[in-house]
């Protein structure tokens, strides 16, 4: 199984939603809260190669974006095969 990360906020609809479509798929994920430290959303914005919003996804080490981003795979058929 692949190792995922998803940095996330509380309030952000896009994150549950991204969180839910994993769960569904019966994939663990490590969630990190970036809504109250810094330097975890600086973190995270340089992993994701300038990008600041949440959440952003990481499927081994690899950055898949948002959730607009992994609804897009998943359409396309391309999420199953890179979280096995």
């Amino acid at each position: 199984m692949a190792q995922v990360e998803i940095y996330t906020t509380p309030l952000c609809g896009y994150c549950h939603a991204a969180k839910r479509m994993l769960t569904g798929k019966g994939v663990s994920f490590a969630e990190t809260d970036v809504s109250r430290t810094p330097e975890l959303r600086r973190a995270m914005t340089e992993r994701a190669g300038g990008r600041r919003t949440v959440p952003q996804i990481f499927i081994d080490g690899t950055h898949v974006g948002g959730f607009d981003d992994l609804a897009a795979l998943e359409q396309a058929g391309k999420l199953d095969p890179m979280l096995s």
